[in-house]
C-alpha cells in the first residue's frame, strides 16, 4: 500500500484540490481509497493573475517566473495540509494549473480554431506551412570547400558546422504549460514530486490531453457495461470506455468535449459585476429559458465537428467567445436568467451531440464528475437529452467526484513510479504509450 497525493487545479481556477489517497495494486488492477480530499482556495491576488495569464494578457518573463514560484508555493501548502491529522504520503503527483493549451489539432486546414485566416496552414495539416514552401525549391549548386588556412585558427564567433545528416522539418506539435513548479514542491515538502504530465505525450504527437482516460478505465471500467465517464470543469471532457473485455483498452475513446463551466462561470461574474464567481446548484439558470435558436448558431462552431482526438480550453472557450456569446444575445432581448439558462443548454447540446457523432453506439450509463456534476440543472437538461440513459454521478458508483482529477494524478505519478505508461493514444492521438511526468 502507497500513501499519495494528487494535486490539480483545474481551468476554473477555483482552487487547489487536494486528494490523499492509498493505493495498491499494478498496472490496471489497481485499487484506493480516498484518505483526505479538499480543495484550498488561491488567494484573490493569485487567481486574478492566473485568469488575466489565461485570457492572453501580456505578461513579462520575471512576472511568470514569479507566479510559477507563487503557484508552486500554493500547491506545496496545500500537500502540507492535506496531511494533516493523517500517515504522512511518500509520493505527489501535481498537474499544475494550466495557463496556456495549444494542441495540434487535426484535419482543419485554419490550424488553431479561432485563429486569423491568414495562419492558415501555419498549425494545421491541410495547408503548406512556411518552411515546407522553402523545402519545395530547388536546391542550390554546392560550393567547393575552402581549405583551413593554417595560419588562422578558427574563431570563438564562428558559426558551429551543420551535421552530416540534416534533420528533417519538425513537424509542429501542440503545446500545453503548466505553472506551478515540481522540483519546488518537492523541496518544500520533501517529498517526491512528478509534475509536467502533458509533454511527453505531445513530443510523442498526440495532444496532451485528457490524460485521465487510462485512470477511468482502471477505477470505473464495468464488464458488461458501456459507461461514459464526463468530467465538467471548466471545460468539459468524456471517457468512453466498453464493456471490460479482450482488447477492451484499444476500443476506449476520449476528447475535450467543450465548455463545461468556464463560459457560466464569466458570465456569471459578468453579470453581477463580480459578486458572484458561479451559479450554485444552477438556480439561477433554472429560473429562466433557454434560447434553442442561440443554441443551435453556437453549435456550428468549428471546434464541436471536430473528430477526436482533441482538446481545448480558456483559450478558445474563454471571455472572447463569451463577448461574441452575449453580443449574439442581444437580438433575442434575454434576461440574464435567459442567458444563464442558454449557455447552461450549450454545455449539455454540445456534450450530447459529440457522444451522437463520435461514438460507435451511446453509452448504457453516465456518470459526471467535476464541479459541474453539482450543478443540479445542468444535470437535469443533459438527462433530458439522453432520454434512457441514466446520467449519475461517479459518487454513486464509489469515486469520489469532487476530487476524482485529483485522484487521477495520484494514480499517473503511481505509475511513473513503476514505469508504466499512462497515457491512451486512442484519446490522445499520440504515436505510442509513453511514461507521463518528470520526477524531482
Amino acid at each position: 500500500m502507497t500513501r499519495i497525493i494528487g494535486l490539480i487545479s483545474g481551468t476554473s481556477v477555483d482552487g487547489i484540490d487536494a486528494a490523499l489517497i492509498d493505493i495498491s495494486g499494478k498496472d490496471l488492477d489497481i485499487k484506493i481509497e480516498l484518505v483526505a480530499g479538499a480543495t484550498y482556495p488561491y488567494p484573490h491576488d493569485i487567481r486574478e493573475r492566473i485568469l488575466a495569464v489565461c485570457a492572453g494578457i501580456p505578461i513579462s518573463m520575471a512576472e511568470l517566473a514569479e507566479l510559477d514560484d507563487a503557484i508552486a508555493f500554493a500547491f506545496a501548502q496545500a500537500a502540507q495540509n492535506i496531511q494533516i491529522a493523517h500517515q504522512k504520503a511518500t509520493l505527489i503527483g501535481s498537474h499544475g494549473q494550466t495557463v496556456y493549451h495549444r494542441p495540434m489539432l487535426r484535419g482543419v486546414g485554419s490550424g488553431e480554431l479561432g485563429a486569423p485566416s491568414g495562419d492558415k496552414g501555419q498549425w494545421g495539416v491541410g495547408g503548406i506551412g512556411k518552411e515546407k514552401l522553402i523545402s519545395l525549391s530547388p536546391p542550390s549548386p554546392p560550393s567547393p570547400p575552402s581549405p583551413p588556412s593554417p595560419s588562422s585558427p578558427p574563431s570563438p564567433h564562428s558559426p558551429l558546422p551543420t551535421p552530416h545528416s540534416p534533420l528533417p522539418i519538425p513537424p509542429k506539435l501542440g503545446y500545453s504549460l503548466q505553472l506551478g513548479r515540481g522540483a519546488v514542491i518537492a523541496h518544500l515538502t520533501g517529498i517526491t514530486t512528478v509534475s509536467n504530465f502533458r509533454v511527453a505525450d505531445i513530443a510523442a504527437g498526440g495532444q496532451g490531453a485528457p490524460l485521465v482516460p487510462r485512470v477511468d478505465a482502471a477505477l470505473l471500467s464495468h464488464p458488461q457495461e458501456a459507461r461514459c465517464i464526463q468530467n465538467i470543469g471548466g471545460i468539459g471532457n468524456v471517457t468512453y470506455i466498453p464493456p471490460r473485455c479482450e482488447n477492451w483498452l484499444t476500443e476506449i475513446r476520449a476528447w475535450d468535449t467543450g465548455p463545461g463551466n468556464s463560459l457560466l462561470d464569466l458570465a456569471v461574474q459578468h453579470l453581477t459585476a463580480g459578486a458572484k464567481t458561479y451559479d450554485e446548484d444552477g438556480c439561477w439558470a433554472a429560473s429562466g429559458t433557454p434560447c434553442d435558436a442561440l443554441v443551435e448558431q453556437w453549435l456550428s462552431q468549428e471546434y464541436f465537428h471536430l473528430p477526436p482526438p482533441k482538446s481545448t480550453g480558456r483559450e478558445l472557450f474563454g471571455v472572447t467567445y463569451l463577448h461574441q456569446c452575449l453580443k449574439d444575445a442581444q437580438a433575442y432581448q434575454l434576461s440574464p436568467a435567459d442567458v444563464l439558462a442558454t449557455l447552461t443548454e450549450l454545455t449539455a447540446a454540445s456534450i450530447v451531440h459529440s457522444y451522437r457523432t463520435f461514438l460507435p453506439q451511446m453509452p448504457q450509463r453516465i456518470l459526471l464528475c467535476g464541479g459541474g456534476s453539482r450543478n443540479l440543472y445542468l444535470k437535469h437538461q443533459l438527462q433530458m437529452r439522453v432520454g434512457s440513459v441514466p446520467v449519475l454521478t461517479t459518487d454513486e458508483v464509489g469515486l469520489s467526484a469532487d476530487f476524482k482529477e485529483a485522484i487521477a494524478f495520484a494514480v499517473l505519478a503511481y505509475w511513473r513510479q513503476l514505469d508504466i505508461p499512462g497515457n491512451l493514444p486512442t484519446a490522445t492521438g499520440a504515436c505510442q504509450e509513453v511514461l507521463l511526468g518528470e520526477v524531482h
